[in-house]
């Protein structure tokens, strides 16, 4: 006799159609069309806390990564970014699993937000989610990074203090300001090591975000690997946009446009003196080697 379980789903896990009757009054199991289609329904209708996150960085590639990512058909994204675990804990995780597209069993639930990664409580209030969750982390030379940052701040706000006014204490004594914010996300180890204290070096994997440009296919080749997923994006969805300077996905069957980023990725850099670029590049070094010791990559920044 054929099992009346139709399909397992989170929360949902061996449910049976109740019995019918036929004209004679006798019970048959699982074959009422009405508790079927409700059952399926309902295996497709549930919203589950995610099981990996893209914790940053910002100005890294995170918006790429994530974009790329969700084509695959066993992911599911939240497009926008939830906030949870820094501005928005309060809130309660049943109010996070609110926000969630639905899902199922064999389909992974992701979300990002890059400030999760320079946010001190975030890997303790993740870890107390599941200690079991993958944590994916884009990284960019951080002399770069930080100017792409202050470039988008710029084009919010035009009157702020050069990029050199905020990048240094002393110009002329080479001390760095480490307290803004475009300086200090880009000492990757310093908050790499706040990681570890909740999750194994393991559960985190580091995207290039040179190398997604130079080589997107290669780059999300590795993020299915370490998602444990089939390898389905590959070079065929790619093509380089030569006017943004970046790749685009390829255009979809069921659309007549390619999918680029929005208007503002791409944006062309404030020009920033030789000079200082090196002097930052000189502050950064020490960071950067003890974080390639530390995950086993070298990202070449230097």
């Amino acid at each position: 006799m054929a099992h009346s379980t139709i399909m397992t789903s989170r929360g949902y896990e061996g449910r049976r159609c109740p019995p019918s009757k036929n004209a004679a009054g006798k019970k048959l199991l699982g074959n009422s069309d009405n508790c079927a289609s409700l059952e399926v329904r309902s295996a497709l209708d549930e919203a589950a806390l995610p099981n990996a996150l893209i914790v940053g960085v910002k100005k890294g590639g995170t918006r790429a990564v994530l974009e790329f990512i969700r084509i695959h058909p066993d992911v599911r994204a939240l497009g926008t970014e939830p906030h949870f675990f820094d501005r928005n804990y309060d809130r309660g995780l049943e109010w996070y699993r609110g926000l969630m597209p639905r899902t199922l069993d064999s389909q992974i639930t992701l979300e990002k937000t890059p400030s999760y990664f320079v946010t001190r409580e975030a890997p303790r209030r993740i870890s107390s989610m599941s200690h079991e969750t993958k944590l994916i982390v884009v990284v960019r030379n951080p002399v770069t990074r930080a100017i792409s940052d202050y470039t988008q701040t710029l084009s919010k706000k035009p009157d702020i203090p050069t990029f050199e006014e905020l990048a240094f204490k002393n110009r002329s004594l080479g001390l760095v300001d480490t307290s803004w914010n475009a300086i200090r996300i880009g000492m990757y180890i310093l908050h790499l090591e706040n990681w570890l204290q909740y999750f194994r070096l393991s559960q985190m994997h580091f995207v290039s975000g040179e190398r997604l440009i130079t080589d997107p296919a290669g780059e999300m080749g590795r993020v299915q690997d370490f998602l444990g997923l089939k390898r389905i994006i590959t070079d065929k969805h790619f093509y380089f946009n030569r006017t943004k300077g970046f790749p685009c996905l390829k255009k979809p069957e069921s659309s007549s446009q390619p999918r680029c980023l929005g208007k503002s990725k791409g944006r062309t850099h404030v020009q920033i003196d030789q000079e200082v670029i090196e002097q930052l590049q000189e502050f950064y070094r020490p960071f950067n080697i003890k974080f390639y010791e530390t995950v086993g990559q070298d990202f070449k920044w230097d």
